[in-house]
């Protein structure tokens, strides 16, 4: 029977829940148990696959093609045994609508419909479905004790405390201790409130992990444990940690996961924590370091690139890299120019929707072509490429994709539905159509071919990747881009492009993909693992020269 431990947090939001969830997880799994994981997100949207990057960060994507909470990737990042689906993530709009379809098909017996217990019951039935026949589920709560909004999820955990017993549920509570430096005091009485508010709705933690910038000292752990009425030995300090891979032995050290499987009832054996320590050790060790600019339209919030930002921070730990990455708005670079690109030692071009910034990605692309600069490109970053290439390579003058000009007399990327025959017909490819239609999402095979960059970088000739997005090349422009030059490495089941590379260039690859959905510290993922390789020989002056058009 699986047991559960949730986490939820207090005083203020983004305190770190996912990652220490994600470190529990990493560390019960070190310990030979199974891991699934759910995130509980308070918001009324059904999921973030709508909201903007600036409001919510990055939507990570699933397997199976569910766009969910940018903290489902943490939880993939640290445990192999957490992969997400459409189970993994619940949010108040998805858990109404659920309730809702029930009421309307006459489910409740003409009952009236209420948080309690119907929406509390969808809830915990969410959470078993999430569950499945994991060892341990870690169930995380998005938002604060005491938001309005989390009142149900709250309550709903603490029902299923009472239903299962406490050997089969656990509570832990993160909360900021902060340290107020003009008096020089580390102050408790935020934990103490937040702890009041959860025990005023009937749940009492079992674990307290406290955010400060410094370990906490013994004095204030004492305190605070006689104001919560939570043992003194599972009052724990998160403090800053200069890599977030560090987070695991840390919390370790301090015995979160004894804590947790003595009281869960869980004989194991000790944890190994030995490949999370060289994680550590490689990235405090690098033997070279490295400049790249990732350029997008999402830079003055970090968390919208967040999955890419560590794929490439994992190529650097599988090269023993110090990655410095440099993040550059491509709206400025439309402004004052591409001179502070040319130092880069490497460029990527992450996706995104919307035309804001694409001339000047545009241009990004056309300067790592023609100066032989390493180049990564991230779906929307292997449509810019697709439509330089058509410009300056094939001459289509204005060619553009349809996302961001319906007129481009060269619509060289597009929705499937208007790709057009010489007939000016639209081609008969429903299944393919539909697709192009709505989003194309998920895990799909990918087919690469024989003897090109792609297929060195994978050592595969097929692979399989997760997708987001809805515009395609256009297979009617393949043959001239591909007699320009343009190499399509990779394709669908169904013949959409997927991969981009250069020959006569050094380290040009593409994909309409997102790779960085599937990298993790420990294994790291080949294409991040070459790029990087390849960024330290041109730093290196190791590259050959591109070829002279």
């Amino acid at each position: 029977m699986t047991s559960y431990v949730f986490i939820t947090g207090g005083v203020v939001s983004s305190l770190g829940k996912g990652i220490t969830s994600a470190s529990l997880g990493a560390i019960l799994e070190a310990r030979g148990l199974t891991i699934s994981m759910i995130k509980l997100d308070p918001y009324i949207n059904v999921d973030p696959g709508t909201m903007s990057p600036f409001q919510h960060g990055e939507v990570f994507v699933t397997h199976d093609g569910t766009e969910t909470d940018l903290d489902l990737g943490h939880y993939e990042r640290f445990v192999r045994t957490a992969r997400g689906g459409r189970h993994s993530n619940y949010t108040t709009g998805r858990i109404y609508e659920s309730v809702i379809a029930k009421e309307r098909r006459g489910d409740y017996l003409g009952a009236t419909v209420q948080v309690i217990p119907h929406i509390t019951d969808e809830i915990k039935e969410s959470v078993r479905k999430g569950a499945g026949d994991a060892d341990v589920c870690l169930v995380e709560i998005g938002g604060t004790v005491g938001d309005i909004e989390s009142l149900p999820f709250l309550e709903a955990i603490r029902q299923m405390g009472v239903e299962m017993g406490h050997d089969k549920v656990m509570y832990v509570h993160l909360t900021l201790v902060p340290f107020i430096p003009t008096s020089s005091e580390i102050k408790t009485k935020p934990t103490q409130h937040s702890v009041k508010e959860l025990r005023s709705i009937g749940i009492q933690p079992d674990i307290l992990v406290c955010r400060s910038e410094d370990p906490l000292p013994e004095e204030q752990r004492r305190k605070i444990a006689l104001f919560t009425n939570v043992p003194a030995n599972a009052v724990l300090s998160a403090y800053d940690a200069d890599d977030l891979y560090k987070i695991p032995g840390m919390m370790h050290e301090q015995g979160f996961d004894e804590i947790v499987t003595r009281q869960l009832g869980l004989d194991l054996p000790p944890a190994d924590l030995s490949e999370w320590a060289a994680i550590v050790e490689a990235k405090q060790n690098p033997t070279a370091e490295v400049d790249i600019a990732m350029v997008g339209k999402y830079m003055d919030l970090k968390d919208s690139y967040i999955s890419l930002v560590e794929a490439l921070q994992h190529g650097g730990i599988h090269t023993r890299t110090r990655v410095n990455i440099h993040f550059t708005e491509s709206t400025d670079l439309e402004e004052q120019g591409l001179d502070r690109l040319r130092d880069m030692d490497g460029i990527v071009v992450p996706g995104g929707f919307g035309d804001r910034g694409i001339e000047g990605k545009i241009e990004v692309v056309r300067l790592a072509r023609e100066n032989g600069i390493p180049y990564l490109g991230i779906c929307l970053g292997m449509q810019v490429a697709v439509i330089e290439a058509a410009r300056n390579m094939a001459g289509l003058e204005g060619a553009m994709s349809t996302e961001f000009n319906k007129d481009t007399p060269h619509p060289v990327v597009a929705l499937i539905t208007e790709w057009q025959d010489e007939s000016g017909e639209v081609e008969q490819r429903d299944e393919a159509s539909e697709m192009g239609g709505t989003m194309r999402l998920g895990a799909q095979q990918v087919s690469l071919l024989p003897g090109t960059l792609a297929a060195e970088m994978y050592g595969a000739e097929t692979i399989e990747e997760r997708h987001r997005h809805r515009y395609e090349v256009n297979n009617n422009y393949r043959a001239r881009l591909e007699e320009a030059g343009l190499r399509f490495s990779g394709l669908s089941v169904d013949d959409l492009v997927e991969m981009v590379e250069i020959p006569d260039h050094p380290w040009f690859l593409a994909s309409q993909f997102h790779p960085e959905f599937t990298s993790n510290p420990r294994d790291g993922h080949p294409l991040f693992k070459g790029f990087i390789t390849a960024v330290r020989k041109y730093r290196e002056g190791e590259l050959p020269k591109v070829a002279e058009a």
